[in-house]
């Protein structure tokens, strides 16, 4: 089994070193990750004619095969496709994230987007996040948020999940988004299905624009975040602060049927008949 292992912090990132050792038993593991942070690019291979897509090789201590590239992590999944590393994958897994993408925080996730990406391209894919001191805002867990990060517990999870789901491949590629708490792997109290909820358990509270001293009209943003919140039961969000792994399989985007949009349709048909008729 050939595995693509990316993630959306960078190839220097710890949690993506200890995800390649923890899998590489399980399979061929190539490692190909953005050559620095691209947290919050979700799905986004960004803009291939400006960019001018660069590969280099990489280093990470008990892994053949690594490579960085100066792109978004959607991005080094879609070159696996197109045979840039070699034979086709049969799997793509991206982590380990520090913070957990939960809530709001799954359709910005560049480590879920890699997952999205490789099922558009008719593969498997699963996410893997980890909470972080303080839960994280919207996904992320910043510098100072990962004093004493349990990297372990969770390459400890995705290697089980991972190893189970290669004895037996679906036919239909899946996108599933685990996300493990910041704990001893003795302390965990087991896993759950969970839905997406709502919003991550802190988010930001305020964006305030402040001038910067000798331009005119440019700003820098002052963001700030409010207080931990209460979640719905049973969603991702409020299982991981119970100590829970959750387990999320991601649907593909549908469309939803609604009936409180007539009056824009209306707008539409009226626009388009008397375009057809001038």
């Amino acid at each position: 089994m050939r595995i693509l292992l990316t993630n959306d912090d960078g190839i220097d990132s710890v949690g993506l070193h200890i995800l390649a050792r923890a899998i590489a038993p399980l399979g061929e593991v190539v490692v190909a990750a953005p050559d620095r942070e691209f947290s919050g690019a979700g799905a986004a291979v960004g803009a291939l004619h400006e960019m001018r897509p660069e590969v280099r090789r990489a280093k990470i201590d008990g892994i053949d095969e690594v490579w960085k590239v100066n792109g978004p992590p959607a991005l080094c999944v879609m070159f696996g496709r197109l045979g840039a590393f070699g034979k086709p994958f049969d799997l793509v897994v991206s982590g380990i994230n520090p913070g957990a993408n939960v809530g709001r925080a799954v359709y910005h996730s560049g480590t879920v987007g890699a997952a999205l990406t490789a099922r558009n391209g008719g593969v498997s894919g699963v996410a893997v996040s980890q909470a972080v001191l303080g839960f994280g805002i919207e996904g992320q867990g910043w510098d100072e948020m990962l004093v004493g990060q349990k990297w372990d517990t969770a390459a400890a999870v995705a290697q089980a999940y991972v190893r189970g789901l290669l004895q037996n491949l679906p036919e239909d590629p899946a996108v599933v988004n685990i996300n493990v708490p910041n704990v001893e792997l003795s302390e965990i109290k087991g896993w759950k299905h969970a839905d997406v909820g709502v919003a991550p358990n802190r988010t930001m509270a305020t964006a305030e624009l402040i001038p910067i001293e000798g331009h005119t009209d440019a700003f820098d943003v002052k963001m700030s975040w409010g207080a931990a919140e209460a979640t719905p039961k049973g969603t991702d969000t409020a299982l991981i602060e119970d100590g829970y792994v959750t387990v999320t399989n991601l649907g593909r985007l549908m469309p939803e049927p609604r009936n409180d949009l007539g009056s824009a349709e209306s707008g539409l048909s009226e626009f388009l008949s008397e375009l057809l008729l001038s």
